[in-house]
């Protein structure tokens, strides 16, 4: 868990210092091949305007899901993915 907000106080950092907000964020995630999955991942990004992009893997278990979305600022980046790893099991944020 420690780790895990390390990882987000030095996000918060980076993307305060590379970018001016609001600004369009990518996300990426890898989730097992799973359509009610996939579909969770959509319903948290709904009515933001996302374009969101699935790809399988070359064996089908594995489906990466990227979203490009226009985000406000650091701290609702970090929510987005704070929110994916409490409701998305099996999740993988890149």
């Amino acid at each position: 868990m420690k780790d895990q907000e390390e990882f987000y106080k030095k996000l918060k950092t980076q993307l305060q210092e590379t970018s001016m907000w609001p600004a369009a964020y990518l996300y990426k995630f890898i989730v097992p091949t799973d359509t009610s999955k996939i579909r969770q991942i959509e319903q948290i990004f709904d009515n933001l305007g996302a374009v969101i992009q699935t790809k399988q893997s070359k064996n089908g278990k594995y489906t990466s899901v990227s979203i490009n979305v226009r985000m406000k600022d650091p701290d609702d980046v970090i929510y987005k993915y704070k929110e994916i790893a409490a409701n998305v099991e099996g999740v993988i944020s890149l």
